[in-house]
């Protein structure tokens, strides 16, 4: 059973909001909501400087589908309530994933190729919240990006390039590549062994062909496991207590929308096991229409699962790993589509 704190929020964006909503983690009531920069995406909580940043990604649409990049980080103080600083990352743009390194005060983002060069990955100081530089990741659509606990070795997760990029963080020098034939959401284990993956980019046109998860050593770089789905998977997300989610779209076979009434619900899997390597398929839940984001508190005893098509934010209790049970259901107000996306659990002051 998750033991949330009064004080504890979960932060939820609104892409057509466009919108940051901050809900009471406890009761669910909204508390806050903050009107942001076109197209927000990505959330990441800095819990050192009690700082939320926010991602905005394009002009309008999403990404393959949109009138242009944007090039805005947005810092949130969420205790306040409001806005502190919107970031002109510019020339980079198309600005998505996040990953964070508390103990060395970096913010990883992760941008698109373009006029400041192939796809890749900008460097941040937490302190004084300035560029530092970049690490390429030689590919032109790095989406997500992820880092081990040491904060040593980087992975991108990339749409168009048939490999995920492992970069060193202290010399951004390329580690190596992983042959993987398209990725979209990527996750490392809380102990720093496994790498998840989630393979084949989406495509909602058609039914997938075989989709999965990779499991990949960090010590080898070499894919150990792959871990069959049912439906194309987006998000991938380790609990702190070595529970691997995932988020299953189901594709319509009538039509390539992922939006509308007739859009079926998605699926939460939840694979747990002995040792992250190990993980089996053990309990799944109907969560709303194509997960996009997965989130969990510091005790991991809650799945909170973002479905972009519904703008739905699905509350998943995980007491019994092979009955998770959704508890509560956060409806997202949007503008229009897409709805829910990027999430963040922010522990209290």
């Amino acid at each position: 059973m998750s033991h949330s704190r009064l004080g504890d929020r979960l932060a939820v964006v609104s892409q057509s909001g466009p919108t940051v909503t901050l809900f009471d983690a406890v009761g669910h009531r909204a508390e806050t909501v903050l009107t942001l920069p076109a197209e927000p995406h990505e959330l990441c909580f800095d819990a050192e400087h009690r700082l939320l940043y926010c991602t905005s990604s394009y002009v309008s649409g999403y990404y393959g589908d949109n009138t242009g990049r944007n090039h805005l980080l947005t810092v949130i103080d969420p205790d306040a309530g409001r806005i502190v600083e919107v970031i002109d990352l510019s020339p980079e743009h198309g600005p998505h994933g996040m990953a964070l390194d508390p103990a060395r005060h970096l913010l990883y983002v992760s941008v698109e190729a373009g006029p400041a060069g192939p796809g890749g990955v900008v460097v941040l100081d937490t302190t004084t919240r300035k560029v530092l530089r970049r690490i390429n990741t030689l590919a032109p659509g790095p989406h997500w990006f992820a880092i081990d606990p040491d904060g040593l070795l980087g992975y991108a997760a990339n749409k168009e390039a048939p490999f995920v990029t492992v970069v060193e963080l202290a010399t951004g020098e390329l580690a190596g590549k992983i042959s993987v034939s398209g990725s979209e959401g990527i996750a490392v284990s809380p102990d720093g062994s496994t790498v998840a993956v989630a393979a084949q980019k989406a495509d909602f046109t058609r039914r997938p062909v075989d989709p999965s998860i990779l499991l990949i050593d960090t010590r080898s770089g070499a894919i150990v496991r792959t871990l069959p789905a049912e439906d194309t998977v987006i998000p991938v997300h380790w609990t702190a207590a070595g529970v691997l989610l995932a988020g299953e779209v189901r594709i319509p076979a009538e039509t390539g929308s992922v939006f509308g009434s007739h859009v079926p619900n998605g699926r939460l899997v939840v694979w747990a096991g002995p040792s992250a390597a190990e993980v089996e398929r053990v309990g799944t839940a109907e969560v709303g229409a194509m997960p996009l984001t997965l989130t969990s508190p510091p005790d991991g005893g809650r799945a909170y699962v973002a479905a972009v098509g519904a703008s739905t934010v699905s509350v998943v209790d995980l007491a019994d790993l092979t009955r998770p049970t959704v508890v509560d259901t956060l409806e997202v107000a949007r503008a229009g589509e897409p709805g829910a996306h990027g999430l963040a659990y922010i522990t209290g002051a």
